[in-house]
This record gives C-alpha cells, sequence and structure tokens, in this order.
C-alpha cells in the first residue's frame, strides 16, 4: 500500500472510531436519563433475542411492546444505520421506544458489520430476522399481516432493499426465500437514506460544500460494504443500490408499498432522497418526501429539537393513513 492511500486508510479507520464512540456515547447517556425508562412510557422490552441459531450477538434483536394495548397490534421492523459497520440495536433504543409509545410492536434487530462481514451478510442477516418476525410476532403481541420496514441511513439502504426483495422475483436464494414467503410491507419508511452505496463520489460533486471528513465516511461506506470492486457483484450489486433499480423503472411482480422519506436539507445524503421521490413518482407508487430545512443526517434521533418531533408526528400521521386505519 503506497504512503498517500496508507494515510487515507489510517485517516478514515480514526474518523469511524470517533463517529462510533461519539454515537455510543450519546446513546448510553441518553439511556441513563430517567424519562428514558421504557416502564414510565407504559412500555415493556425483551432484549437479547437471537434470530437465528449462530450464537453471534450481531444475530440478536429486542422486542418493544406496549403492556397496555389488547390484541394484535401493527409491527415495525426498525434496522440501525452506521454505515454498515458501526452501531447496533443497543444505541437505537430510542426508535424502539418511540414507536412502541405509539402502540407498535417493535423489533429492533442487530445484523453482522463491514468490513469483517461485507456485503450481502448484513442484508442476508436482515432477511433472516423478517423471516423469524413473521414467525414470531403474534407471540409478541404483532400482527404479521401489519408489517412496516423503518430505518435511517445504512438501514434506509436495507430496508429498501427488503422492500425489494419482498416485490421483485430475484435469483440469489434467500432474496427468493422473502419473495415465497409472500410477505409485502405495509409501509416503508427510509429516514435519510444512503440509497446507493456504489459511487460514493457522487456527493461530493453534487455538493462541493461537503467536508473532507464527512466525504471520507461516504467513502468509507462505499468501499468497507462492496469492496473495491462493486460491479464485481453483479446483478446482485442492485440489492446494495435499490434506488438504481427503482431509478430505472423497473416492474415489480408485486405492488410496492407506500413510502415516506424524510431527510434534513443539511444532510450530505439529501440526493437520494430527493431522486426517490422522482423515482417513485415516476412509477405512481404512494409515496411522501418531506425536507426538513437545516437538519442534519439522521436528526429524528435528536427529540429535544422541533423539526425531530414534527418527523415524529408526520410518521405517526402517515402510519395512521396506510397501517392503522
Amino acid at each position: 500500500m503506497t504512503g498517500p492511500r496508507l494515510a487515507t486508510r489510517l485517516r478514515q479507520r480514526a474518523g469511524a472510531f470517533v463517529v462510533d464512540n461519539f454515537f455510543r456515547s450519546a446513546s448510553l447517556l441518553g439511556k441513563l436519563h430517567p424519562r428514558a425508562r421504557p416502564h414510565k412510557h407504559g412500555v415493556s422490552v425483551c432484549r437479547d433475542i437471537a434470530y437465528t441459531d449462530s450464537g453471534l450477538r450481531a444475530h440478536r434483536l429486542d422486542v418493544y411492546r406496549p403492556r397496555e394495548r389488547a390484541g394484535a397490534l401493527p409491527v415495525i421492523i426498525y434496522i440501525h444505520g452506521g454505515g454498515f459497520r458501526i452501531l447496533s440495536k443497543d444505541t437505537h433504543w430510542l426508535m424502539g421506544l418511540a414507536f412502541a409509545r405509539a402502540g407498535y410492536v417493535v423489533f429492533n434487530i442487530s445484523y453482522r458489520l463491514a468490513p469483517r462481514f461485507p456485503f450481502p451478510a448484513g442484508l442476508q442477516d436482515c432477511a433472516a430476522a423478517l423471516e423469524w418476525v413473521l414467525e414470531h410476532a403474534r407471540s409478541y403481541g404483532g400482527d404479521p399481516d401489519r408489517v412496516v420496514l423503518a430505518g435511517e441511513s445504512a438501514g434506509a439502504n436495507l430496508v429498501t432493499a427488503l422492500t425489494l426483495m419482498s416485490c421483485y422475483r430475484r435469483p440469489e436464494r434467500w432474496a427468493q426465500q422473502v419473495f415465497d414467503s409472500g410477505f409485502t410491507p405495509r409501509a416503508l419508511l427510509p429516514y435519510c437514506g444512503m440509497l446507493q452505496v456504489s459511487n460514493a463520489e457522487r456527493f461530493k460533486q453534487r455538493r462541493s460544500s461537503i467536508s473532507t471528513f464527512v466525504n471520507d465516511r461516504l467513502l468509507e461506506v462505499s468501499r468497507c460494504y462492496l469492496g473495491s470492486d462493486p460491479q464485481g457483484h453483479g446483478t446482485m450489486l442492485d440489492l446494495a443500490d435499490p434506488l438504481v433499480v427503482l431509478e430505472r423503472g423497473d416492474q415489480p411482480d408485486r405492488p410496492l408499498p407506500p413510502c415516506l422519506a424524510t431527510v434534513g436539507t443539511k444532510d450530505p445524503v439529501l440526493d437520494d432522497t430527493r431522486r426517490l421521490e422522482s423515482a417513485l413518482s415516476a412509477m405512481g407508487v404512494e409515496h411522501e418526501a418531506i425536507y426538513y430545512p437545516g437538519e442534519v443526517h439522521a436528526f429524528h434521533a435528536m427529540v429535544w429539537r422541533d423539526n425531530a418531533r414534527r418527523c415524529w408526528r408526520d410518521t405517526f400521521r402517515f402510519l395512521n393513513r396506510w397501517v392503522t386505519s
């Protein structure tokens, strides 16, 4: 490895370490706040349930459930972000709590992370978790016929890819299993999604104001997830670039679900939500795209901000229309 390439690699690893520790520390501090205790919101939590028999900690999920709601409740499967290489269900407890407070049974999952487990490992895990949820949802008071796929950033990519696997016949055996299950989500919620992992250089080309630090993170996502030759994945690359499939206008074998895409206007991956809105419009898919002025990446987790609270209200309004009504 040459000097400049080594320097870039070291800078990227250092940056990932800083970002990972920042979010983990913030999550832990937030969890210590008295208002973060699930019982104060009428929510019970079952933690660290294995959805495969691998024994890996990455193959576990948490279930958040409102305690006072009767009957089979709609289900949220939440998939965390972190550039496919950092964070977990434990850093994203807030999402489980927020949806459960509103009356949903939430399955908040972890999955194997790159670069140790590159594409398609994480997506295969999400497919396995989905299969487990469909089989076990009723045991936790959930309705397997009303499942919403939600996630932010890399998680938005994964839930969009899962949606494609449920609506398009694919050649991959594990994707075929999703399609053959007959499952389609009631709704799709891709928050601030990076929906095309290949060609990460496009963000800097479109928005010259993106800092070197942020640009390094975006390039790192692509390299760690897809390797040095994304095209080497062949047609399977569509499942890392689900936005490209939608922009091509490929007709699904089953109707695509209603989609709510949310993003801040200062998010470096803003353009992918704009492209998603255009693609869904061209395909005639029910959707909303909402842009929150001045907000940064994953701002909906910053619940003390007005726009974050507005984003959650917009989310529940959308779900009330398409899932609970």
